[in-house]
């Protein structure tokens, strides 16, 4: 509903977006001849139905989502400002995503959504004078090196610094400093529980320190890296009202519900030993937690093209986080509960073997990663992560089209896709062409999970497998399997016009007999199948 708040802040928008526009033309006619402006975009349009929800019925009551069928766009504009080979700043706007007939995403009728413009990246490139050492800051999407379906541990927008020494053709070394959360927390009262100001913004920040080192030779890459991190103990509270994380030093008053949640990442769930739908309770607070968390990574991916075209490529990965202390998790119905701890540490292997034909790219691709052993007092053993982005499958992960016209269909699990807890082998078939300008990749994977069985015991719902989308991923235990199916098609109508077909199925194979013997509510439950079919339009220039 429009009313005088919402009247100012739509006024202040088009004003800033209007004089930022002004600016950026008097830049253009005042600054021709030192300054090159380049403009490149993004233009999606794109229809859908699914559902990938896993459950039909719970309780005897149906669990259908909202609608199956979803219609939206999104826009990306990028305007860069050159001034040499040295100098540059660069500027990405995103509009949307926009949900038709949605108000609150600026779909509905008058099309008039205040908050829709966002700044996604914002950041300036250059370099030392008479030197290969370069620099880049600000807002930038950053992912850690990595090979074989994507980066499980960081593709996102981030504040960062960033710099990069080129030795030689074959060696050079890349460093960088990021803060993805810094002053989000507004305080509490230590009496009562509610928000004040007190202590607000108190070891509050996140901060990595990366350093990564690519040596490329003739059909040899490899990038060796390494990521330092440190998480102050109210670092994952503050974005969200029901934050995951809330603490002071005798007391904890917060919903579990909600977390440390942005399109990147839900933090909460993925740094430290806590998935949606564990019967956790933590108003007991965390015992002696330290003002500070360690976070530590490293990978190491190799990419072969020594025997073209025979593509392989290996990836190993590890993380650890230290968590602030323990928790009460309650199992067997409430009876008994133990102190779990929020420490998380694991480790993920994945692969890919490809061969290029004429034809099209077979392929052959797996991953392993560690699991939950069952034992909650020592911790998570599932690999913590920032925010992945999976890309071995597309429903599942992010390959294909890495945007969904529809989120009425259930969880949305196009991104965030980590492997933590699951292990998987596929097979696809990518850039097959029968027509001139028309492309298909067909994969099919299985999906099973390493986590112990034991730990249903924990859960006091159907979320542990349902609802982990977005966050880790689906909670599989090692009675569990999952079968996938991929078919993604492209048609390049125009050089800068293309129509993307993008199906999706997944066969839930879960053993319900492993979850329901332990839910505490939502016993008679019955799963199904999750599906997806999407077409996009895309204009780029």
């Amino acid at each position: 509903m429009f009313n005088q708040e919402n009247g100012v802040k739509f006024f202040k928008k088009a004003c800033m977006v209007t004089l930022l526009a002004a600016g950026m033309l008097m830049g253009i006619q005042t600054g021709a001849k030192a300054i090159d402006f380049k403009a490149q975009g993004e233009w999606l349009v794109g229809f859908g139905v699914a559902d990938s929800n896993l459950v039909d019925k719970s309780g005897g009551k149906k669990k259908d989502a909202d609608d199956i069928f979803g219609a939206a766009q999104r826009i990306r504009l990028q305007v860069d400002a050159v001034a040499s080979e040295a100098l540059s700043g660069t500027v990405f706007f995103e509009i949307g995503t926009q949900y038709w007939g949605d108000a609150e995403f600026g779909g509905a009728l008058g099309a008039d959504g205040t908050n829709q413009i966002k700044v996604k990246n914002a950041y300036i490139d250059w370099t030392v004078p008479s030197t290969d050492l370069q620099f880049r800051m600000g807002l930038q999407a950053l992912a850690m090196p990595n090979a074989a379906g994507g980066s499980a541990i960081l593709d996102g927008d981030v504040a960062a610094v960033v710099a990069n020494y080129k030795f030689n053709d074959n060696v050079s070394l890349t460093g960088l400093w990021m803060r993805p959360v810094n002053d989000n927390f507004d305080g509490w009262d230590s009496t009562d529980g509610t928000k004040t100001n007190f202590e607000r913004n108190y070891l509050d920040n996140i901060d990595l320190f990366a350093v990564s080192l690519p040596l490329t030779f003739d059909g040899v890459e490899v990038t060796p890296w390494a990521m330092y991190g440190m998480m102050g103990k109210n670092a994952l509270d503050g974005y969200e009202d029901d934050g995951l994380l809330r603490y002071n030093d005798t007391h904890r008053t917060s919903s579990l519900d909600g977390g440390w949640t942005t399109e990147d990442g839900v933090l909460s769930h993925t740094l430290i030993n806590y998935h949606p739908g564990f019967n956790a309770d933590l108003s007991n607070g965390f015992g002696k937690s330290n003002a500070y968390s360690s976070l530590f990574w490293f990978g190491l991916p190799i990419s072969l093209t020594l025997w073209d075209p025979l593509n392989i490529e290996f990836e190993f990965d590890y993380g650890y986080s230290g968590g602030f202390g323990s928790y009460d998790l309650f199992k067997r119905g409430d009876v008994d509960s133990v102190r779990a701890d929020t420490r998380r540490e694991g480790w993920l292997v994945k692969a890919l073997v490809e061969y290029k034909f004429d034809w099209g790219v077979p392929g052959i691709f797996g991953w392993y990663a560690s699991g939950d052993d069952g034992d909650m007092k020592n911790g998570s053993k599932r690999m913590p992560s920032l925010a992945g982005s999976g890309s071995f499958t597309s429903f599942m992960g992010s390959a294909g089209t890495d945007w969904s016209p529809n989120t009425k269909g259930g969880p949305s699990i196009e991104q965030n896709m980590t492997y933590a807890g699951t292990w998987g082998v596929g097979l696809q078939v990518r850039d097959v062409s029968f027509i001139e300008d028309m492309s298909h990749t067909f994969r099919v994977a299985l999906w099973g999970g390493t986590n112990s069985p034991s730990m249903t015991k924990y859960f006091n719902s159907r979320e542990g497998w349902n609802d982990g989308y977005g966050d880790d991923g689906p909670y599989m235990t090692t009675n569990d399997n999952l079968l996938e199916f991929n078919l993604d098609n492209t048609y390049q109508m125009y050089e800068n016009f293309a129509i993307n077909l993008d199906l999706g199925y997944i066969v839930n194979m879960y053993d319900t007999d492993t979850w329901k013997r332990r839910w505490m509510t939502d016993n008679d439950v019955q799963k199904k199948d999750a599906w997806k079919a999407q077409v996009t339009f895309a204009y780029t220039f």
